[in-house]
């Protein structure tokens, strides 16, 4: 089966569907930014408030449906800062919750893979009590940080596939 791009960031990539969603819309403080660096990276950055009950900052990309049953993971090209951070998913953006997996970034360049199966539902930071993803396609995703501190945060994206 081959890989299926969901997003291959390049020097021409259009953003207009990369969105920013902080803890503003809650009342929170938290800032971010995403743009295409010289080199045609995404490049994710901000700072992280814990005022007035904040603390996260995440950026959304909504996209046609894309069938996932013939694929197991994820797989995302990226460096982060060291710092960790969730990638989310959902299967119709109208959904309340996602899918969520944490992962760790290293400092360094990795490929980060996130098994379908382990991605579990959560809504507002509560895990709930349905059946870790199992469905047939996605037409969101979400990179997320909110590690319950005052921080700078920055993360390179350069490729999300399914696999």
């Amino acid at each position: 089966m081959q890989a299926q791009v969901i997003f291959d960031f390049n020097k021409k990539s259009d953003l207009q569907d990369w969105i920013i969603v902080n803890d503003v819309v809650m009342g929170g403080r938290s800032s971010s930014t995403f743009k295409l660096d010289e080199d045609g990276l995404g490049v994710f950055e901000g700072n992280i408030s814990l005022e007035n009950n904040g603390g996260f900052a995440s950026l959304r990309y909504r996209f046609l449906k894309i069938t996932v049953k013939e694929y197991t993971h994820v797989k995302i090209t990226l460096c982060g800062d060291g710092k960790k951070y969730q990638f989310r998913v959902k299967s119709n953006a109208g959904d309340y919750y996602s899918y969520i997996a944490p992962f760790l970034t290293s400092g360094e360049w990795q490929e980060i893979v996130i098994p379908l199966e382990d991605m579990y539902p959560s809504f507002r930071g509560r895990r709930l009590n349905q059946p870790n993803f199992s469905n047939d396609s996605i037409e969101e995703l979400t990179f997320l940080i909110g590690n319950k501190k005052n921080e700078k945060f920055k993360l390179l994206i350069d490729k999300i596939v399914l696999e």
